[in-house]
């Protein structure tokens, strides 16, 4: 059966999505373009968001791919991966991901010209960020794509061997609040040993620790999805203890930074808050969506299939406006709220009519031809 509340949960998480790369243009970190005044009220909602966004993104892409596998073998899904990962991938790294490029460039006075004199010339020299050749945010693509295919063979035993061991193990967990909260051991360990060494590029090779943590919710999701009924039982029962808890350690690991200095001690402390917060806030957002989310309509079907189109194309259009207005004396609320408008709107065009009425335009941004929507499972893409 569909659940629905995931789909919507995946629409959300996407309108959060604009909404944090938007404030990334205000936050005093790094991002491709910033604001010629910097927003620091902007970094405690950022770091909220921060926290559990992708992780959730990928463990309901791990949810999805139960599904998947249960209509297809592993050669059809492996073909599907291919052709709904990575040719928008390629598609994005030649035609979107460009302009991005450009207007940095540009902004940084490392180029000067129109964009017909950057694409393709000087548009693909380098890797970023020395040179120009990027994946900028369509990093979730490959990660997913990999993780599909290294899983693969054992999400095919799982999936066709309900009873499997590891299923009863998991169970036992999720039966209780307090148990479920085992499975942050690995994302502790993850988060004390890896991340100090190998923080985030989002340029795959070298990028231990993304690989490994968002691989693990990866396979949570799908773990989650796979034990049905028990699980979003136990979700549903004690929603408000995952949220107090989720507030409890969010606050405690704000009061941490603000507190001590960082130390041996302090960073164990803090992983230890960091990943509790991250999975009581998954947590919460899973158990609210499936009390109230749980059902469809036309929004939900129409925002459903454009979502993939939405994440390929919002970044390059956000930028490019925030690229002509960054040096006006505007406020900084009048900015972000004229930016997320037109990213939204002018997305919304490009998709309506440039992309969902094209039958051959279609693949090229993920989106299945339309004489295969009746047979559409959820999708595994979650961005």
């Amino acid at each position: 059966m569909r659940r629905y509340d995931l789909d919507w949960l995946r629409v959300n998480l996407f309108g959060l999505l604009i909404l944090y790369h938007v404030g990334m243009f205000f936050v005093p970190w790094g991002y491709h373009l910033k604001n010629n005044f910097i927003c620091s009220a902007l970094t405690r909602p950022m770091l909220f968001l921060n926290q559990w966004r992708l992780p959730a993104l990928f463990l309901i892409s791990g949810m999805g791919t139960y599904y998947a596998l249960g209509k297809r073998s592993g050669a059809q899904f492996a073909r599907e991966r291919l052709t709904r990962l990575l040719l928008p991938l390629t598609v994005g790294i030649l035609l979107v991901i460009p302009p991005q490029v450009y207007f940095e460039r540009l902004d940084q006075g490392q180029f000067s010209g129109s964009y017909l004199d950057f694409w393709p010339t000087e548009a693909f020299k380098g890797i970023y960020p020395a040179g120009n050749f990027s994946w900028h945010h369509l990093w979730f693509l490959p990660y997913l794509f990999i993780f599909s295919l290294l899983l693969l063979p054992i999400l095919l035993y799982l999936r066709h061997h309900p009873q499997a061991k590891l299923f009863k193990r998991v169970q036992s967990l999720t039966d209780s609040p307090l148990r479920i909260f085992w499975l942050t051991l690995p994302l502790f360990l993850w988060e004390a040993f890896l991340e100090p060494f190998f923080p985030s590029t989002h340029a795959l090779i070298g990028d231990w620790f993304n690989l490994v943590n968002y691989l693990t919710f990866f396979f949570y999701g799908f773990l989650m999805i796979s034990i049905k009924d028990r699980f979003w039982a136990t979700l549903k029962l004690y929603r408000r203890h995952f949220l107090y808890c989720g507030i409890v350690a969010f606050v405690l690991m704000i009061s941490l930074r603000m507190v001590f200095e960082d130390s041996l001690t302090i960073h164990f402390i803090e992983a230890f808050f960091k990943v509790v917060n991250m999975w009581a806030w998954i947590l919460t957002l899973l158990a609210y969506g499936a009390v109230y989310l749980n059902r469809t309509s036309q929004t939900l079907v129409y925002a459903n299939e454009a979502v993939y189109p939405f994440y390929i194309l919002h970044q390059t259009i956000m930028l490019a406006i925030g690229f002509y207005i960054k040096h006006l004396y505007w406020s900084w609320g009048l900015k972000f709220l004229l930016m997320t408008v037109g990213t939204f709107g002018l997305t919304w065009l490009f998709y309506e009519f440039g992309i969902r009425r094209w039958t051959w335009i279609r693949p090229l941004f993920g989106l299945r031809n339309k004489s295969e929507l009746k047979t559409i499972v959820p999708p595994t893409l979650v961005k």
